[in-house]
């Protein structure tokens, strides 16, 4: 009897979790999330109207390098002693500004430890990089300055040498101005509207409980939200706030004319089947907004905050009613900040131009690692394949129809019961062998490792973390015990250093059984994703280390699993090894361990139109290794659909395909003869284009900018940019155009600047700011090379990156108006950190007055080296009248051919037109050289 009562207990079980599982996998529904009425903090703060604020900035001084004052009330007049005071802010705020090299704004705020709050209040850890710290700036003085309209003075510090920050005492308010013309560039607290709920002890009687869909939050430390008015001026649109899927240039949600009635949400979720055009977060967070105007100037705001967040763009007019006399009638941007818990931790950036507030940005949270080489190649993926027998045939396939890819993915079904770091044994006996296979061609495998825990002490992971206490609690500090893919599973805690450490060495080889050097790993469901927890998530109350609270920390949960993950990858292979970790959930700094992809999507034409400004907005928030499925993971695309998207993934930093465990079989070769050529055709173009993809990622680990960019980062001034964000550049060399609907006969293309443009593979040149209505062709979609620039490609196709290592270069030189041009080329061994030791090649190329030179960009103290002994075989010259019939190349004083070549070798790809070509010059690309038309 007792063994039928637990089996139906356990059917139960099942069927329960069944249930949940369905309702996440296969639907997105509304209702299952919160909206901002049913969000306390979201609906109070969206209530107030300007001029809420009551406070001024007290003893204001020069303390340790920064300037610092106290948040008080303002003294309210002929206030009788024992009055009851209502307002917002009970004790002091202490208040600290810190200015940073490159003309970074720090602004601190928090309660003051002296005045003995219920607890400390979360500050989010190691995502400020060290580097940065050391570039303080130690201010020794303050000046003051009595603004128009103000009785009193307020204080003046220097920022950089274009700009100063004002904080003003009464009303507070903070901004950044420019010097000689005192504009305003961003502010803080202009519309008075900053609130800061400081924590208390519960009295008796008081309800500070939250309920939501039969989940109650218990709120130990009762409301404890943060929420101010930013605003931007001189600007024409903001951008940024990943991850939503909606336009590049953020909406405004709130005011006359809106267009959204909600604000845009920062919580990381595990959102199905999301809607494309909705304010609604998905599975990252980025709480940095990037404004830019028609002079090219940008400017920037981040909140260093984990909590969930609330980001209203407000309309013109929003405040008409309110009577409140702003100090600056410049135009401007206002925006709505709110925050669940946390501190203020902000950061304002004051750029020439939008590439200077992504390096500002990027320099505070960390450039983008370098990826490995086979990396930035075409990735195979599907939920799931099956069994070694199905690797092994979908391996061959890809060999039979002559498409070459670099990584095949395995989903949660390799694992044994949805314990990570096992193999099924009957579907996956020999997972070494398997790898070993991959390799052999130049391939990798990646499997996943998702963050809940089966609950099974026969399993390894789980009987050590649960004896060891490196479990999440739940709000009565047992471990918590939530619902995933496993069934009943527990969260390793990795805001804690001693559990990610530990978790770290999980992925040795002595430990991670049948893995191998060639494997590398997947973080899913890291929002954390929990099936039966309020909005599909860990509930707020649960505990984490030094008892954090989940709502203090939700939106970096993620961020710190792919920290350990990453960490684990480079413990794995003794420091030698890049690791190569993909992440759903991420936070600000995420760039610095691995790339993101956009989650679920689905298959339909307007989730592949809107991938490309999800793309785009990672790229500004620092995320530049990042991509969307292709084909959609949800669905089954029409064949037209599927060769559109993979002609645009082709040019997406991160280029995957993978599908739903539902959908059919959609591998390259099973759309019939004609769409597997053209699917072949797009992915030879990504390949051919490698040597110019890794040499932009590595434009970007040094400098921060994204690899995908939307035009008006290259062309800040062009106001016809701003709000296209149905193409994009490339590093700053080639534009691309997606074709985003169905049965399309023709594309508009517009092409900035004032130079010509040159498509990518037939050559044909297009003149700049025009738009061009051009013929929607099946093989390809416009991608155009921008005149004055110099492309590196490989042009012989072979199985994998890896197997192109040792192939020759094709330069294709895309001459401007007066006949010049120039590129670079990066090359390094493609896997170890030799690179930051200065072991790589770093050339510069510079076409003029009818000669090539190759310059070293390398530093001179490197203490490694590197060297290749492939060389440039080909060098096409784009907008170069046919004439000259030779080139000498110096030094060696050699004379090679010059006549007409195509541009591109495959036979079907691009146009039969022939250019001006140097055949075979043999050039060696890590030496100096000269090559002269004659």
């Amino acid at each position: 009897m007792a063994s039928r009562i637990g089996g139906c207990r356990r059917r139960l079980l099942l069927l329960f979790l069944l249930s949940l599982a369905s309702q996440t996998a296969f639907s997105w529904k509304q209702d299952e999330f919160r909206n901002c009425n049913q969000t306390p903090f979201c609906k109070r703060a969206r209530s107030r109207k300007p001029g809420y604020c009551t406070l001024i900035a007290d003893q204001v001084s020069i303390s340790d390098g920064q300037l610092t004052a106290k948040l008080i009330p303002r003294p309210i007049p002929n206030q009788e002693d024992g009055e009851e005071d209502n307002r917002q802010i009970a004790k002091p705020l202490l208040l600290s500004v810190s200015i940073y090299q490159s003309g970074i704004l720090r602004l601190k705020i928090d309660e003051d430890p002296a005045l003995d709050p219920p607890k400390t209040r979360f500050q989010v850890p190691e995502v400020v990089v060290s580097e940065f710290d050391e570039t303080m700036l130690w201010l020794s003085r303050v000046s003051t300055e009595t603004l128009d309209g103000d009785s009193a003075p307020s204080s003046v510090v220097y920022l950089s040498d274009g700009y100063e920050a004002v904080l003003r005492h009464d009303p507070f308010e903070l901004y950044v101005r420019e010097k000689s013309s005192k504009s305003r560039l961003v502010s803080l607290n202009s519309h008075q509207l900053f609130d800061f709920e400081e924590l208390r002890v519960k009295n008796e009687g008081e309800e500070w409980e939250e309920r939501f869909k039969g989940h109650t939050d218990t709120r130990p430390y009762g409301p404890q939200s943060i929420s101010f008015d930013v605003s931007f001026y001189d600007a024409e649109f903001v951008s940024g706030l990943p991850e939503h899927a909606t336009s590049l240039a953020l909406k405004p949600t709130k005011g006359p004319g809106v267009e959204y009635s909600e604000p845009y949400r920062l919580f990381n979720l595990d959102v199905f089947e999301y809607l494309h055009e909705s304010p609604f977060g998905l599975y990252g967070s980025i709480p940095l907004m990037f404004a830019h105007g028609k002079s090219g100037k940008s400017s920037g705001f981040f909140w260093l905050n984990s909590a969930e967040m609330q980001i209203d763009v407000l309309s013109e007019g929003w405040n008409a009613d309110s009577g409140l006399s702003l100090p600056s009638d410049q135009k401007r941007i206002d925006t709505l900040w709110m925050s669940e818990a946390g501190i203020v931790d902000a950061f304002f950036f004051a750029g020439l131009g939008p590439k200077d507030v992504v390096s500002q940005y990027t320099a505070v949270t960390g450039k983008p690692a370098m990826p490995q080489h086979f990396a930035t190649a075409y990735h195979q993926c599907r939920w799931n394949y099956r069994d070694e027998e199905d690797v092994e045939n979908v391996d061959a396939k890809f060999d039979e129809h002559d498409i070459p890819y670099d990584v095949l993915w395995l989903d949660i079904e390799h694992t044994d019961g949805k314990r990570y770091m096992t193999w099924d044994s009957v579907m996956f006996p020999h997972p070494e062998e398997m790898q070993k296979k991959l390799a052999a061609k130049g391939r990798r495998m990646v499997t996943i490792v998702d963050p809940h825990i089966k609950r099974d002490d026969n399993y390894y992971i789980h009987k050590e973390a649960a004896e060891k206490g490196y479990y999440v609690k739940d709000s009565s500090g047992k471990d918590f015990d939530g619902w995933c893919w496993p069934g009943s599973s527990s969260y390793l805690d990795v805001l804690s250093p001693e559990v990610r450490m530990w978790f770290s060495d999980k992925f040795g080889f002595d430990s991670y059984k049948g893995s191998t050097p060639s494997l590398y790993i997947w973080n899913d469901m890291n929002e954390p994703s929990v099936f039966n927890g309020p909005e599909i998530s860990m509930p707020r109350d649960a505990l984490h280390f030094g008892g954090v609270e989940h709502r203090e920390l939700h939106n970096a949960y993620g961020y710190f699993y792919h920290m350990a993950t990453s960490n684990g990858l480079v413990k794995r292979g003794d420091g030698k090894d890049r690791p190569f970790v993909l992440s759903r959930a991420f936070f600000a700094g995420t760039q610095r361990f691995g790339s993101v992809w956009t989650g679920d999507n689905t298959a339909d034409w307007d989730h592949l139109r809107a991938s490309v400004p999800m793309i785009l907005t990672l790229g500004l928030s620092g995320i530049s290794f990042s991509g969307a499925d292709v084909g959609g993971f949800f669905g089954n695309p029409e064949p037209e659909l599927l060769v559109r998207w993979y002609q645009l993934g082709a040019f997406y930093p991160f280029f995957r395909a993978h599908a739903h465990q539902d959908t059919k079989r959609r591998e390259p070769w099973l759309f019939g003869e004609r769409n597997t050529k053209l699917i072949r055709q797009a992915i030879h173009v990504r390949y051919m284009l490698l040597p110019y993809f890794y040499t932009v990622f590595r434009e970007s680990n040094t400098t921060g900018l994204p690899v995908m960019r939307p035009l008006w980062m290259e062309f800040p001034s062009d106001e016809a940019t701003f709000s296209n964000d149905e193409a994009f550049i490339v590093g700053s060399s080639l534009l691309v155009q997606g074709i985003y609907t169905e049965r399309a006969k023709h594309v508009s293309v517009y092409l900035p600047g004032d130079e010509l443009w040159y498509d990518l593979l037939s050559g044909a040149p297009y003149k700049g700011s025009q738009t061009h209505k051009l013929v929607a062709l099946e093989d390809r979609i416009p991608a155009f090379q921008k005149a004055g620039t110099i492309i590196p490609r490989k042009d012989r196709y072979r199985r994998s990156s890896t197997q192109m290592v040792n192939d020759p270069y094709t330069l294709v030189i895309a001459l401007n108006s007066s006949q010049a041009a120039e590129g670079e080329l990066y090359i390094d061994d493609g896997k170890s950190f030799e690179f930051m030791q200065g072991a790589y090649i770093h050339r510069r190329f510079v076409f003029s007055n009818g000669k090539l030179t190759s310059l070293d960009l390398t530093p001179n103290n490197k203490k490694s080296k590197f060297t290749s002994q492939t060389v440039i075989e080909r060098i096409i010259l784009l907008g170069h009248s046919p004439g000259p019939k030779n080139a000498l190349i110096k030094p060696g004083d050699g004379k090679v051919e010059v006549g007409l070549g195509p541009l591109v070798l495959e036979r079907g790809l691009g146009s039969s037109s022939s250019f001006v070509t140097i055949r075979k010059p043999s050039l060696p690309v890590d030496k100096d050289w000269t090559v002269e038309l004659v």
